[in-house]
Formats: structure tokens, sequence, C-alpha cells
């Protein structure tokens, strides 16, 4: 029986669709629509120049690695490879040059081949130093054949340039100290003062070219400073002076007396016992110092009248030490001054040997002063000239007046004989170094 349906069939939901072709079944099955009353959405503005922004800022930087990728590498490999130099150069860098100055010197005279090259390279390091930059210093510099940019850059940064020496030997004055500083042609600059006398320490100095005057005279300064301090601790317990100053000006009157270094404790034995006797120091240098000051020599003999003129330096005539250093004395001078040998001497006069012979008491030192006579005159002979000194010309070392009262009996007097023409004065510019030459001896 055929049963009639009124209206069309519908497929219930749950009932499966089962394509009517094969080709039917190829076909995507269409998406459903939209539910009803729903709102469409539009893309964000906002959202989408963000995310275009950020692509273009990946890619510019991308490429930004790339181009700086590729300059590190160039810079890496000037900075690395041998340099246009065939044969060692010297290079002098002024004080106060940049560093753009600086590398204009190197490629002008064919020590790098670019010098943007080199100043790049050198910010480049100073960035990445992690602070620790490369501060190029002035100075005179040997660079090596074929030397690349980082051998020249840590040449500079090392500040290991060509030494030079200048030799200061003991006994100048601080004044002769300048002069000679002054035409020391490695040296720039000006000394604005002379610095106090004994206040210098002779030495030999190792200096770059270029460097300051008064750069070299602050560091003599520094290291007097520096060694009496420490040469002071070490004192022997006995010496009769309080003060490392008196110490100092003590020293430099034993420096000027004696050159060699088997004397120096010996002569500062002398000086000290005196000191402790209340014996005036009756030493010559210090009648030269009161004359002239600090301008060197006297360029002429020790007259009596010279000896009589009472200055603050002249310790014929005064009681103690002068007023400050005749002289910069020398590290060895001061250690002597500081512990003197355990003598008893009082007195010392030269031997002709460039030493000195020393005796306790007056008697002993009257002989010896005659001992010297004989062998002057024995040089007189062989020389065939006189070399008796003129009226009133005493010894550095005859040091007889023992008392600091008038002059007693036992005090030396003048030996009559023809005057001797005075030497002119050297100039200051030329001034010798001292000579530790015998005086002739009084009667």
């Amino acid at each position: 029986m055929i049963q009639r349906r009124d209206g069309p069939q519908t497929m219930s939901p749950h009932a499966s669709m089962r394509p009517r072709s094969p080709a039917e079944a190829l076909e995507p099955t269409r998406a459903p629509q939209r539910p009803r009353g729903g709102k469409i959405r539009q893309p964000s503005r906002v959202l989408s120049a963000i995310a275009r922004i950020g692509s273009a800022i990946i890619t510019i930087s991308v490429f930004a690695l790339i181009v700086i990728g590729g300059l590190a590498l160039l810079l890496g490999h000037f900075y690395e490879r041998p340099g246009p130099l065939t044969d060692a150069r010297t290079v002098v860098i002024e004080k106060g040059a940049g560093r753009i100055e600086i590398a204009e010197q190197l490629e002008r005279d064919g020590i790098i081949s670019s010098r943007w090259a080199f100043v790049a390279n050198h910010l480049l390091h100073n960035v990445m130093s992690g602070g620790k930059p490369i501060e190029m210093k002035a100075g005179e510099y040997e660079v090596k054949a074929t030397a690349s940019m980082r051998d020249v850059l840590e040449l500079l940064g090392e500040g290991k340039s060509i030494l030079y020496k200048v030799t200061l030997p003991e006994g100048l004055t601080s004044q002769q100290i300048v002069e000679r500083l002054n035409a020391e042609p490695t040296l720039s600059g000006e000394i604005t003062q002379i610095p106090p006398e004994g206040s210098l320490l002779p030495d030999t100095y190792r200096i770059s070219k270029g460097m300051s005057r008064q750069e070299l005279l602050d560091r003599m300064q520094q290291e007097s400073a520096d060694f009496l301090a420490a040469a002071w601790e070490k004192r022997a317990p006995d010496i009769p002076v309080s003060t490392p100053r008196e110490a100092l000006i003590l020293a430099s009157i034993i420096e000027k007396e004696t050159g060699k270094d088997d004397e120096r404790r010996r002569v500062a034995a002398v000086f000290s016992n005196r000191l402790k006797k209340k014996m005036r120091l009756q030493s010559d240098p210090t009648i030269i110092y009161g004359i002239v000051g600090g301008r060197g020599p006297l360029g002429r003999p020790i007259t009596r009248a010279d000896i009589d003129t009472k200055t603050d330096h002249n310790t014929y005539r005064i009681n103690g030490l002068p007023p400050t250093p005749i002289c910069n004395p020398g590290r060895a001078t001061i250690e002597a001054t500081l512990n003197p040998a355990a003598t008893n001497d009082l007195y010392f006069v030269a031997d002709g040997t460039g030493g000195h012979t020393f005796s306790e008491t007056l008697s002993a030192h009257n002989a010896a002063v005659q001992n010297w006579r004989k062998i002057e005159k024995a040089q007189s002979a062989e020389d065939g000239k006189d070399k008796t000194a003129g009226p009133g010309v005493v010894d550095t070392d005859s040091t007889e007046a023992a008392d600091p009262t008038p002059a007693t009996a036992a005090t030396p007097t003048a030996a009559a004989a023809p005057a001797v023409a005075a030497a002119p004065a050297a100039k200051t510019s030329t001034i010798p170094l001292p000579v530790r030459k015998p005086k002739p001896p009084v009667n």
C-alpha cells in the first residue's frame, strides 16, 4: 500500500547527509550562515599599524646588524693588518694633542694607512673597554717596522716612550740645578721659581722627550722628602741634630767637604763631635755660600777678610748650624750624616791623595798640616810653578780654632806669600761640576 505525504519531507537534523553523486562528494561543504543579529567585526587599524612598524624595525635592525658587522670586520682588518712602515721610525706626540691630530700625524708620517680607521678603532675600543679606555700619552716613541694600528695604539696608550737620562750630581745648589734643567733640550716649559736650597735629591732621572721641567723639579723634591723621612727613621740615637731639616743642613756641609765614599761617615763624625762640644764647625764652603749664595763657586781663593766677614752661613763666625743648607746633598751623604762613624776626631786636612788625614787633637792636626805642606811643596816644584796661597788663604779642612770664643794662640795665622790674582767668576750657565781639590793649609 502506497502512503502519500501531504508535504515535503524534512530531514532530521541528526540524519546523515549523503552525497547524491561522486562529483558532489568532491565539492567543499558550504560554510554555515552567520547567525542573524551578529555584528561583523572590522580589522583594527592600530594593531595593523603596530604590526607594520614592528616589521619595519625588525627589518631595519637586521640590515643595520649586517652593515655594522661588515664595518667591524673591515675595521678589524685595518686594525690587525701590518702597517705601511718599512723601517722603524721615531714619532713625537706633542702634549695636548687630540685624537684626530694624533691620527693625522701618524698618517702623515706613514705609520698608519688610514686616520679614520685609527680613530674609529680607538673609539670602538674605548666603548667596549669596560671602563678602561686608552688615553694616548705625549712623548717620543719608536714605532717598529710594519707595526699594526693595534701596536701603535697600545704603544701610545701605555706611554712606553723613549727615555733619556738627566744626571744631576750631588753638591749642586738649587740655582745650579735649575740652570742645568733649563739647558736640557729634551725638557719643555719654564720653571717659575727656584726651589728651597737642599730640597732636591741629586740623581740620574729618566725622562721622556717633552717632559715639563717643573714636573721633573717637583719629582726631585718629592724624592728628597721621601728619602729624608725614611733615613731619619734609621738615624743613630746620639746624633747632635734634632730635626730632619737640621740633618739636611749638616749633610749639605759634609757633601761639600768630601767626595769620597769611604770618608763621608768620618767627616760626619768630625762635625757631629764639634757640635756636641759646642765648637764652631769652621767649614770653608759655608763662607763661600754666605758670599755668593746659590750661584756656585767663589771664583777665587778665600781670604782672611772673607773669614772675618760675618754672614748667616759663615760657620767661622756663627755657632752651630747655618740657617739653611748650602747645597743639595745626595743619598749617601744624608745616610752618613745620620749615622756617623764612632770616632773622637775633631779635625781633618788634605793628605795629597784626594783624601784627608783625621785627628783627635790639635797637635796631631798641626803635624798633619805640616805633612800636607811638604807634599804641596813637592807638587809645586814638580809642576815648576808656585802654588803658594795668597795672603789670608786658608784650607777648608784646617779647622784648628776649637773654641767659639775669639781666636786663641792656637788659631792659625795667614801665611806671608805673594798675592795670587783672583780668577774671573764663571758664568752660572756654565758652572762645572764640584771638584774635590785640596786647598793650601794655613801656618
